[in-house]
C-alpha cells in the first residue's frame, strides 16, 4: 500500500460483524473457556487479551496502524506523549547510564530528562546534535541520544542520517521525536533511527480530542551488544524484537500507563486525515511565516522553509513537502506579545499544536515556566517570543486575525 491508503487501511483487520470502524471495546478484563487458555495468554505463548492495562482489541488496531505507516515492526501505545517518552528511555536505561539529548527539546521532555539524575542517570544536553559534537561526547556509558526532528519551540532541525551513523558506528540507540513531523513528513526509521516516538495527542489525532502516546519499534539488533546486559534474556528469546518484548513485559506493565480505548478509536479516526490535514497545515504556515517575516512589528520569525533560516538547507534536505504548521516569531517584548495574544479573536491561546484550529500560546510563561533562565536560552526560549501552532481555516481569515493583534502593539 502507498502511504494515503496505509492511514485508512493498514494492518487492518475486520471483526465478525463487519464494522468498517474498529469496533470500542470497553471490558476492563475478558473471560477464557479454560485455565489453559488464560495461562497460555498471561505466559505470551497464545494470542488473545486479558486485561486492558496490558492489551485490548481496539488499542491493537491503533497500535497496527501506526506501526504500519511509520515502516516499523511493532508499536506499543501509552497514555499520553510523555508516558510514551518516559516509557521508551526507562527501558533502556540503568543506573549509571548516560544520555545524549538535544536542549532545544519541548519543555516537558527537557525537565524529564532533567529529572533522570535521581535514578543515577547523567543526560548531557547539547546545544546542537551534530556527527562533531556527538562523537566528541559520547563515551562508554551512553545508552541513547535523543532528540525531536524539528525542535519544539526551537525549530532547529536534526540531521537524521549523520546523527545515525555515528549512533550505530556506536551501538547507541537513537529515539527520535516525530510529533512534530508526523511520518506525512518524514519517517524517521528509514534515516536509521532505532524508535521513533509520537505524542498522538498533536497532529495524529487532528482535532485535539484525545490525549496519548504511541512508541515505534524498528527491529534494532544494537540491543545485542553487551553494554546492554538489561536485555540479554530478551535478545536471546525475541532477537529483534527485543525492545518491546521487554517494554510490555516490564516497565510497560509495572507502571501502567495505558491508553484508553476510546482515545484509541479516537486517534484511529484522526489519522485517516493526515495527510490532508499536514498539507494544509504546512501550506498555511509558510504563508503566516512569510508575512510575519514582512511586518516591521516583528522583530524576527522562525520557520525552516524560510530562506533566511539557519536551518533552510536541511529543510530542503528532509522536508520536501513543508516543515509542519509550527513556528515561533519574536515582538521585542513580553508586554508587546501578551497583547498580541489578547487581541485575537480566531487564534486560540492555549497549551497544544497538531489541531485543526491555530492555536498560540507564550512558552516563556506556560510549557517552559518550570526551566530556569538558562536552561531557556537554551531551548531558544525568550520573553517576547510566541508559538504558533498554524491550523487549516482559509489562510485569509489567520492572516486578518494576526494583523488585526499586531495592531495593538
Amino acid at each position: 500500500m502507498k502511504f494515503n491508503t496505509k492511514l485508512i487501511h493498514g494492518n487492518r483487520k475486520e471483526d465478525e460483524t463487519g464494522a468498517t470502524n474498529t469496533p470500542i471495546y470497553l471490558s476492563n478484563a475478558y473471560s477464557h473457556n479454560s485455565a489453559e487458555k488464560l495461562e497460555s495468554i498471561m505466559m505470551g505463548t497464545s494470542m488473545g487479551y486479558a486485561y486492558t492495562r496490558i492489551s485490548n482489541p481496539t488499542i491493537t488496531s491503533f497500535e497496527r496502524r501506526i506501526a504500519s505507516i511509520e515502516g516499523g515492526m511493532v508499536a506499543t501505545s501509552a497514555a499520553s506523549g510523555m508516558s510514551a517518552i518516559y516509557l521508551a528511555i526507562t527501558n533502556i536505561v540503568e543506573t549509571g547510564d548516560e544520555i545524549i539529548a538535544s536542549s532545544g527539546l519541548f519543555g516537558g521532555t527537557y525537565t524529564l530528562m532533567r529529572n533522570l539524575k535521581s535514578f543515577g542517570v547523567n543526560v548531557k544536553f547539547l546545544d546542537t546534535i551534530n556527527e562533531k559534537t556527538l562523537k566528541e561526547n559520547i563515551t562508554n556509558n551512553t545508552k541513547l541520544v535523543f532528540a525531536e526532528t524539528i525542535g519544539n519551540p526551537k525549530l532547529d532541525i536534526l540531521d537524521i542520517d549523520a546523527v545515525s551513523k555515528v549512533c550505530s558506528e556506536n551501538d547507541v540507540i537513537l529515539i527520535i521525536d516525530s510529533t512534530v513531523t508526523t511520518p506525512y513528513l518524514i519517517k524517521p526509521l528509514e534515516h536509521g533511527a532505532d524508535i521513533v516516538i509520537h505524542s498522538t495527542s498533536k497532529y495524529i489525532n487532528g482535532t485535539s480530542n484525545a490525549i496519548g502516546g504511541i512508541i515505534v519499534d524498528g527491529g534494532s539488533d544494537k540491543y545485542k551488544n553487551e553494554k546492554f546486559k538489561n536485555f540479554e534474556l530478551f535478545t536471546k528469546k525475541y532477537g529483534r524484537m527485543a525492545f518491546t518484548a521487554k517494554l510490555k513485559n516490564t516497565i510497560g506493565r509495572d507502571l501502567g500507563a495505558a491508553l484508553s480505548p476510546v482515545n484509541a478509536f479516537l486517534n484511529l479516526t484522526g489519522v485517516e486525515t493526515l495527510s490532508l490535514r499536514m498539507r494544509e497545515h504546512c501550506k498555511n504556515a509558510i504563508a503566516v511565516a512569510e508575512y510575519l517575516n514582512e511586518n516591521s512589528k516583528v522583530v524576527s520569525v522562525n520557520y525552516p522553509k524560510l530562506k533566511s533560516s539557519e536551518y533552510y538547507d536541511l529543510a530542503e534536505k528532509y522536508y520536501s513537502k513543508g516543515a509542519s504548521g509550527v513556528l515561533t516569531f519574536r515582538l521585542g517584548s513580553k508586554e508587546n506579545a501578551f497583547k498580541f495574544i489578547n487581541n485575537l479573536k480566531l487564534i486560540s491561546n492555549l497549551t497544544n499544536i497538531g489541531d485543526t484550529k491555530t492555536l498560540i500560546i507564550h512558552p516563556s510563561s506556560t510549557i517552559c515556566a518550570g526551566n530556569t533562565k538558562e536552561e531557556k536560552l537554551q531551548m531558544g526560549v525568550y520573553d517576547d517570543l510566541l508559538r504558533m501552532s498554524v491550523g487549516i481555516e482559509d489562510i485569509e481569515d489567520i492572516i486578518q486575525d494576526i494583523e488585526n493583534a499586531l495592531k495593538a502593539i
